[in-house]
């Protein structure tokens, strides 16, 4: 798809926040940098704040699908030759796409940050969409839905929140269906981009050794085209009692989900509800990782998790075990949850817990990459830079008292549900 260039006089709105820099531009892409001094890299991101959650079920996997379809060739340059002009350069492209952004990425020498520039400027602008590409990459696509329907370790959380957002396009997963994937049209993608992917909607965001003017002079150069429109709204999320679930998986484990909803990024509990989640089960020390694994030996898998997003997360505690250790495990773990709901856990536990995330938090700022996905996720999410320490002050302000008010609403009865799948229905 082509589009028209236009000459712009860019309006620039800069802010400094310590290292970062921030500059809205009059079309109104925004461009965030964070210079690091001793690294000779960059790590450079095209967000669009457009995901699954943006479709309808008919349309279901189509920004998926456009992530693929945008590496597949533009009117001057091949598929091959978007790959083989960053990698000679010893960098490399990728991308996401997640159920509320879509990001398209580049590593590199900081040398060769304009070279980076331009090819992904060109893929976002000028990608042709080839009716023979789009059928190439369709069942490409369609080989990778297959891959996460065999691999029951990913296609459950599929499955949970397909259970848990029932009513919402949150419910829907980011690959799609196989129907829609095989069918979708080069008019569909471009009607998609057309009313989703603007300039209200885009960041660039890069870490490393950068200069936020160049990065700005890039934009303007080469981004000036992308259109200033309109997007629609997102459909809040209602929440709803809960309901157990169960998948046939003709296989010798089962796999289980036990959780529910909880507080998204809009919402200070969520750093509660994080607390909560790493005290149950990151880590070795965490207590489900205690009780199931080291004590009673069940479950080589056991892990929390929190997947995110504006307005709700979805929160809940993953184990893969055998069919006779089944009922064991779930009670040990129902059993966790009640010991939060009815008794403060103790002041050691409560620091142990904060310093775990927080390091995590700290080691993973040692990465370009992390720090510019850091970077892109908070000026989506919260329309600026979060800084490092805010986050901190965060986590460090949770009580005794919060974890266990938050976790007699996490684990009320209507909250929380079970998925399941195996080749024998446990659920009761």
């Amino acid at each position: 798809m082509e589009m028209n260039f236009g000459i712009f006089v860019f309006a620039i709105i800069e802010e400094n926040l310590n290292n970062y820099k921030i500059s809205k531009l009059s079309n109104g892409i925004r461009v965030v940098t964070e210079r690091i001094d001793h690294v000779n890299s960059f790590s450079l991101g095209f967000w669009f704040n457009v995901g699954s959650r943006d479709e309808v079920k008919k349309t279901n996997g189509i920004s998926h699908l456009l992530e693929h379809m945008f590496f597949k060739g533009t009117k001057t340059r091949s598929a091959k030759k978007i790959s083989e002009e960053v990698e000679a350069l010893g960098g490399y492209l990728n991308a996401f796409t997640s159920k509320e952004h879509t990001c398209f990425y580049g590593r590199g020498l900081n040398k060769y940050l304009d070279k980076t520039f331009l090819v992904l400027s060109d893929m976002v602008q000028n990608s042709v969409f080839d009716e023979k590409e789009l059928r190439k990459e369709s069942r490409i696509v369609i080989d990778e839905l297959h891959d996460i329907e065999d691999s029951p370790d990913e296609s459950i959380f599929d499955s949970f929140e397909t259970n848990i957002f029932k009513g919402n396009s949150l419910s829907m997963p980011i690959i799609g269906t196989e129907n829609n994937v095989a069918n979708f049209s080069r008019n569909d993608l471009t009607n998609y981009i057309d009313k989703n992917y603007n300039a209200k909607n885009m960041c660039v965001v890069a870490s490393g050794a950068v200069e936020h003017d160049k990065i700005v002079n890039l934009t303007e150069k080469y981004l000036a085209g992308i259109k200033n429109t309109k997007s629609k709204k997102r459909a809040k999320f209602k929440d709803k009692p809960k309901e157990n679930l169960f998948v046939f998986k003709d296989m010798n484990q089962a796999h289980l989900i036990i959780g529910g909803t909880t507080f998204g990024y809009n919402q200070k509990e969520r750093a509660i509800s994080n607390v909560i989640s790493n005290l149950l089960g990151e880590g070795s020390s965490s207590r489900l990782f205690q009780s199931l694994r080291e004590k009673n030996g069940i479950a080589y898998q056991i892990n929390t998790f929190m997947n995110s997003f504006y307005d709700i997360s979805s929160f809940g505690v993953y184990l893969s075990t055998n069919l006779s250790s089944l009922s064991k495990a779930r009670n040990i773990i129902i059993k966790e949850f009640d010991k939060l709901k009815s008794r403060e856990i103790s002041k050691r536990e409560l620091k142990r817990t904060k310093e775990f995330i927080k390091g995590h938090v700290q080691l993973s700022l040692e990465s370009t990459s992390n720090r510019m996905m850091r970077m892109g996720h908070s000026l989506l999410y919260f329309d600026k830079i979060k800084k490092v320490e805010d986050s901190m002050a965060e986590i460090d302000s949770v009580t005794q008292e919060d974890i266990l008010i938050q976790s007699q609403k996490l684990f009320e009865s209507e909250n929380v549900s079970s998925v399941l799948l195996s080749s024998k229905n446990l659920l009761s």
